[in-house]
């Protein structure tokens, strides 16, 4: 250790001695007595001699935290010795800022990784369930009933494979928009096609005319809304109708309307966030409290907006705002 000192004081050694040589000579030169200039070297020679030794235990002191703090590896700039000098003091505030920007980024990091293993544990329990119902009906004797019934198992296991590949895919540092100006009435009749298997099961009519409307925006991933905000009316509609169609007052604005039993009122401003399930869905026991949390991502990342209205037993209004799109005319 008293080698890296004598290295780091080196130069002010150097410029010491200097200095002493220039007194000498100059004391020489004008005729200085020699015993007071002796003197004089002995009392700069002294007061060096007492200024390296506290430097050095400083110096030392310093080293031995550092070395410490090396050791231990986990530590925080306040457990840095304190700046000696101006460009200490500026090493410290890079440390600092260095220090801030790592532990954003690894909070960040870890935040994501929790997220993601608490979604794969949900989905893990939720696939479950689909895939036992499978099981079980295989086994049972109503061949015509159980094709019907494991149809839509089976088209619950997609819903979810579907969800979670969307949900790894937003998490991604760079996601595959196809921005391009869409056909919205063929994407809604596609989406309409497929889940026309549950409006006939549970008997729910549709209303839906069409719309003439061009909008810019991904068709896979605006289908994966469309297709959400779906399941979502028909899972909570249990009779009744659900009406589609572009809303006459908001500009550029589709509508999904259902005549289901509606979201509470204390639950819609949190009904976007990520495994928020409210009291509706609590009562759904298998509900993550996932697909709308997703579905606002998309729309956010697409430029779009998605909005809730609801009343209790009267039904739920879902509005995607869509940005542009252009009336069009069927021939």
């Amino acid at each position: 250790m008293i080698g890296k000192y004598i290295r780091s004081k080196c130069k002010t050694a150097l410029l010491f001695l200097v200095y002493l040589g220039i007194f000498c000579l100059v004391a020489f030169l004008f005729g200085m007595p020699y015993d007071a200039l002796i003197y004089a070297i002995v009392l700069c020679l002294f007061f060096a001699l007492v200024f390296m030794i506290y430097s050095y235990a400083r110096f030392r002191q310093r080293q031995e935290v550092l070395q410490d703090i090396r050791a231990r590896i986990q530590f925080g700039p306040e457990q840095l010795p304190m700046p000696a000098n101006a460009i200490e003091e500026e090493y410290l505030k890079i440390i600092k800022s260095l220090y801030a920007t790592t532990s954003a980024a690894v909070s960040e990091r870890d935040k994501a990784m929790s997220d993601m293993i608490e979604y794969y544990t949900l989905w893990a329990h939720q696939i479950k369930t689909p895939i036992a119902a499978m099981d079980l009906l295989l086994q049972s004797e109503m061949p015509g009933v159980c094709r019907d019934q494991l149809v839509m198992e089976l088209f619950k296991v997609e819903q979810y494979v579907e969800m979670v590949l969307q949900y790894l895919r937003l998490g991604a540092d760079s996601t595959d928009f196809r921005i391009e100006r869409q056909d919205l009435d063929r994407i809604i009749r596609e989406v309409v096609k497929k889940y026309s298997t549950i409006f006939i099961k549970k008997k729910i009519s549709l209303d839906y005319q069409g719309v003439d409307a061009k909008t810019i925006s991904d068709e896979k991933w605006l289908s994966f809304v469309l297709e959400q905000v779906l399941s979502n009316a028909l899972k909570y509609t249990p009779s009744g109708k659900i009406s589609i169609y572009m809303d006459k007052v908001l500009p550029c604005t589709l509508v999904i309307e259902d005549t289901g039993i509606g979201i509470q009122e204390e639950d819609l401003p949190r009904i976007f966030d990520k495994g928020y399930t409210g009291y509706t869905e609590r009562k759904d026991k298998k509900s993550t409290g996932i697909g709308l949390y997703l579905c606002r991502m998309i729309m956010n990342k697409l430029g779009h907006t998605m909005t809730i209205e609801s009343q209790v037993g009267k039904g739920t209004k879902v509005k995607l705002g869509l940005g542009t799109y252009e009336n069009v005319r069927f021939e």
